[in-house]
């Protein structure tokens, strides 16, 4: 995870193939790459600046792989809609990052 812009991270994902490494590396299959706005207004709505990006980032991601929403992700996409498409989405990324009003 990387930032890329003001306020955008690059994610990318991908599943482990295999543990011996080819030409330095692990193989890798079903590379995913998304861009992730997240506005400073809504990381301190999230975790109030208690924890880093990242791990709020982090947290997301997993949240749609449980929920299974992430087959309906698109490549660029703002926290603020899946908060707005996805009921509890806030409650339950502030409970996962440890953060609550």
């Amino acid at each position: 995870m990387n930032l890329v812009d003001s306020d955008v991270y690059e994610v990318i994902l991908s599943d482990r193939v295999e543990t011996n490494l080819e030409d330095g590396r692990v193989k890798m299959r079903g590379e995913g790459v998304y861009r992730v706005r997240m506005s400073q207004a809504q990381y301190r709505k999230i975790c109030g600046a208690t924890t880093t990006h990242e791990w709020v980032l982090l947290n997301t991601f997993q949240y749609l792989i449980e929920e299974e929403q992430f087959a309906e992700l698109p490549a660029s996409f703002d926290l603020r809609d899946l908060e707005n498409k996805l009921p509890g989405f806030l409650s339950e990324i502030r409970r996962r990052v440890g953060f609550s009003d």
